[in-house]
């Protein structure tokens, strides 16, 4: 049996999946998460086989979360499965030790058979993530300004893009304004910019926001 934990913050989507998989005889989730210190509680006190684990998660966010699970618990499969585009967090949540990538809108019966897969030690990973893991391989061209972010810095650089204030990006990522201001002018050092706007043109260019 695949003991699941089920990470999403917008109760709905956590019910669903739970409904989803309730009928599927290998896999049982056995529990569920609000929000990323949660998630890092319910990891640490209790055994799973897979988390799933959406990326825009209060209080600690998806990203940070990879992190740490996989230095405490780096063998837990983790299936991150979000709204956010897979060409662009796909790559970054491999990097960081996620075992598959997956957009929540997902056929029903890809979303299980990623779960079989991580569970059993594999990577699993769409057509569109791949193409665009080859494209990175082969472009063999200096790195895109973007590509120097990191992965906090790159969270924030595409709010920023959505139109998000920085008073508002606190409150979803749960850090000072003042942290998020200085993360924004990092961000504008190291990609050459000068203002929102040009991080909003160059996201647009760049196809960041699709």
């Amino acid at each position: 049996m695949i003991r699941v934990l089920i990470a999403d913050d917008h109760p709905i989507v956590r019910r669903g999946l739970k409904t989803i998989l309730k009928d599927v005889t290998d896999i049982k989730v056995t529990d569920e998460a609000c929000d990323g210190l949660e998630v890092m509680e319910k990891v640490r006190n209790e055994e799973f086989d897979v988390l799933v684990l959406d990326l825009s998660m209060p209080k600690l966010d998806g990203l940070e979360a990879i992190k740490r699970i996989k230095t405490e618990k780096p063998d837990l499969a983790i299936l991150v499965l979000s709204m956010n585009p897979e060409e662009v967090f796909g790559i970054r949540a491999l990097n960081l030790g996620a075992s598959g990538y997956l957009s929540k809108d997902t056929a029903l019966e890809q979303l299980i058979l990623a779960i079989r897969r991580v569970a059993s030690g594999k990577v699993f990973i769409s057509q569109l993530l791949a193409e665009s893991i080859a494209q990175n391989v082969s472009r063999g061209s200096p790195r895109l300004p973007h590509e120097h972010l990191s992965d906090r810095e790159y969270q924030i650089m595409l709010m920023i893009a959505r139109g998000m204030s920085l008073k508002a990006i606190g409150a979803e990522l749960s850090v000072s304004v003042k942290t998020v201001s200085t993360h924004r002018t990092h961000i504008l050092q190291k990609m050459k910019l000068e203002n929102n706007a040009q991080i909003v043109t160059y996201a647009l260019q760049n196809s960041l926001l699709t």
